[in-house]
């Protein structure tokens, strides 16, 4: 695998990751009507993002031992 496939692993692991972390910790939106208030928080794409993101890096780091 050439170096360009290797980096380009490498940076869409690390926005991935990045952006699984940043969404798992950013507050969903509150929805309040008078004074009932409902907020959810559903973190399931996250934790999807934050894998993919991992294996995205974990493939960069073997494709490039791999000759």
């Amino acid at each position: 695998m050439n170096k360009t496939v290797k980096t380009s692993l490498m940076v869409v692991g690390f926005g991935l990751v990045i952006y699984g972390i940043y969404t798992l910790i950013a507050p969903e939106p509150l929805v309040s009507i008078g004074d009932l208030s409902v907020e959810t928080q559903d973190n399931t794409d996250a934790y999807t993002t934050i894998a993919f993101g991992l294996i995205a890096i974990v493939l960069g780091l073997v494709a490039g031992k791999r000759k």
